[in-house]
């Protein structure tokens, strides 16, 4: 008699959280890596306010969403890097073939942008992604060939560019998440979140639209290429 996997519930119950529409739908905005209200995710999610309360208190209860209340607004998030890796990491899997011809010329522009540069929850996506990624692969400065890791030349380059690297916790320093635009894997880990936060800080790169694209300034232009010798044309 085979004995089942004691995880088998666990995963049962974890794959029925995202097993709906309108909760895929959440769970991918919130990919942007900021808090967003109850309202907002309705909107975006094309439902009622009092339905997706419902999906919400499901996520939290699930351990996916964490929740926070200001006032009479309800804030939620994912609940951590882990869930945002997970939620990326299925997202990449159907997207080829789950594409639709955008309808409008705004979808159109807006999913140029996505590819061209976005944020994966705390870290670069996108072509943007990618480029920094491989600069840094050129420069010896991270390792692919045996799996994502920064090179000890890589963290003292972290050091003297003044990008500081959490390395207290449990998260990896370096991980590849896979993108799902450019099937390749770009930088995740403490090492992608400490660049993609310092990029922001600076100014060198800034948030457009509703959603989670980023577009490279002038003054990026000159830091990237000046901090990687990046080319970013196109990319602005």
């Amino acid at each position: 008699m085979t004995t089942r996997d004691p995880r088998a519930p666990g995963l049962a119950a974890l794959a029925g959280l995202i097993a709906d529409g309108t909760r895929a739908a959440c769970l991918l905005a919130l990919l942007d890596g900021r808090a967003w209200t109850a309202g907002e995710l309705a909107r975006h999610a094309g439902v009622a306010a009092s339905t997706l309360s419902e999906h919400l208190s499901r996520l939290v209860a699930g351990g996916l969403l964490a929740e926070e209340r200001q006032g009479r607004h309800r804030y939620v998030r994912l609940a951590d890097a882990r869930v945002a890796q997970l939620v990326e990491d299925l997202a990449a899997q159907v997207a080829p073939g789950a594409a639709v011809r955008p309808r409008t010329l705004r979808a159109a522009s807006a999913g140029s942008a996505m590819a061209r540069g976005r944020t994966c929850y705390d870290h670069l996506a996108g072509r943007l992604g990618i480029a920094v990624t491989d600069a840094l692969t050129e420069r010896g400065l991270l390792r692919q060939d045996t799996g994502f890791a920064l090179t000890d030349a890589g963290v003292e380059w972290f050091g003297r560019a003044g990008i500081a690297l959490d390395r207290t916790g449990r998260r990896p320093l370096a991980r590849g998440c896979l993108d799902w635009t450019e099937r390749r894997p770009h930088l995740a880990g403490v090492a992608g979140a400490a660049l993609c936060r310092h990029v922001l800080e600076v100014g060198w790169c800034v948030r457009v639209g509703s959603e989670r694209a980023v577009v490279v300034t002038a003054a990026g232009e000159r830091g990237l290429g000046a901090l990687l010798g990046l080319s970013v044309e196109g990319l602005r």
